[in-house]
């Protein structure tokens, strides 16, 4: 071989790693090689096109691996229809909206739980003294909230506030350590641990404790200690101007629609990063991290949480087994619509506003990531019902355990 061939060789070769080690994916495999049947998955494939047709949403990326492979990964319909139509690609970035609390928030505030940095036992009043109890209505304050009531939805917070009505008071951006007060001098609802109540400020709060214990943003502890060590290289929140043309927008707004802007108002005041929303991603991405749970807390040789935390977190917590949730997860509240009817109690989740999910099955080692556009154009699309058809379709394509 003449010396310019090796050197265009080995250049190739050098080249070939580099991009090999730059990103971390799951392999392909055949739904036969891990004990799935094709035909029946392909049924999943059938639903989402039926759903297309009928409007409920512009398009949709299925993701469905097992055992660590990758058996369907497809694109569906259309990434946009305002203000020109565009096809969807599997590559493409969603915005996370609700999933960015078990991915990014929930696993920041349990890796610095191992470090021993804070327990979620602590009360919420610990690091942020303005947090004011349940009062009943003889005017006795009740118990202090602690770190778990947030994580599990059990704090007696309200399900959130009028962004309108923040931005009125504080303005615009708001600093989350503002919002967080504003937060903690809400009125509170019930007594903490006694009622599940799906809250979004538990999870902006959740984010704030992380800033305080860390100096860092939740953007800047969840890249530094999750997604750079995965290789989660299109998740992030606020995406930079170069991953623009991947992102799927979401809802119009003035006539045009948001595109690698946060949909979730109260994320958007605080400029894109909270612990409630603000994530973008991608279902290749989301299929790392959930097998890195799958491999109880380690991936590609690098180790986010311990196989104890992974255990709890996606277990449902024996202080509040009344909500059905883990530290982060959803395992059977009624939120838990992206787990069908099949898959087995062990199994979790979590689904997002702008049509997002993932559902996880360890004792199959199945993950399903279903990300849609619903919110696109108009915030009328329909998903619920669908989320679960599909589970159904994947658990029952199951054939050898």
């Amino acid at each position: 071989m003449k010396s310019s061939q090796k050197i265009a060789v080995s250049l190739f070769a050098i080249l070939f790693v580099s991009l090999s080690c730059g990103q971390k994916t799951l392999p392909q495999s055949s739904a036969k090689d891990v004990g799935m049947s094709q035909d029946r998955l392909n049924q999943a494939s059938v639903i989402i096109k039926e759903a297309i047709a009928r409007k409920d949403f512009p398009g949709a990326v299925l993701l469905v691996s097992r055992k660590g492979k990758v058996v369907l990964r497809e694109a569906y319909g259309e990434s946009q229809w305002v203000p020109q139509r565009k096809p969807m690609t599997a590559d493409m970035i969603f915005d996370m909206a609700s999933l960015t609390k078990p991915i990014a928030t929930a696993t920041s505030i349990m890796i610095l739980a191992e470090q021993g940095k804070l327990s979620i036992y602590e009360k919420v009043k610990d690091y942020v003294p303005e947090f004011e109890p349940y009062v009943d209505d003889k005017g006795k304050p009740g118990e202090d909230a602690r770190l778990w009531h947030l994580l599990t939805h059990t704090s007696g917070l309200p399900p959130y506030s009028p962004a309108e009505e923040v931005e009125k008071k504080y303005g615009r951006p708001c600093p989350v350590d503002t919002l967080v007060i504003h937060i903690g001098r809400l009125k509170k609802e019930t007594p903490p641990g006694e009622k599940f109540t799906y809250s979004c400020l538990g999870y902006i709060t959740l984010a704030y404790i992380v800033k305080k214990v860390t100096g860092k943003t939740i953007a800047e502890f969840a890249e530094e200690n999750i997604f750079r060590p995965l290789k989660m290289r299109h998740t992030f929140y606020n995406p930079a101007p170069r991953y623009l043309s991947l992102c799927v927008p979401t809802q119009v707004f003035d006539g045009s629609p948001l595109v690698g802007v946060v949909h979730d108002p109260l994320a958007r005041l605080q400029g894109g990063i909270s612990g409630n929303a603000g994530l973008f991603s991608t279902a290749d991405d989301l299929a790392v991290f959930a097998q890195m749970l799958l491999n109880k807390g380690e991936f590609g040789g690098v180790r986010i949480l311990s196989p104890l935390t992974v255990e709890r977190m996606t277990s449902v917590y024996p202080k509040a087994t009344f909500a059905g949730r883990g530290l982060g997860w959803d395992l059977s509240s009624a939120y838990a619509s992206s787990a069908g009817d099949i898959f087995g109690p062990r199994s979790y989740g979590h689904t997002g506003y702008t049509g997002t999910s993932i559902w996880i099955d360890p004792e199959t080692e199945t993950v399903l990531v279903f990300l849609t556009n619903r919110v696109h154009p108009d915030d009328r699309g329909e998903i619920v019902i669908k989320r679960c058809r599909v589970a159904n379709v994947v658990a029952g394509a199951i054939i050898e355990k």
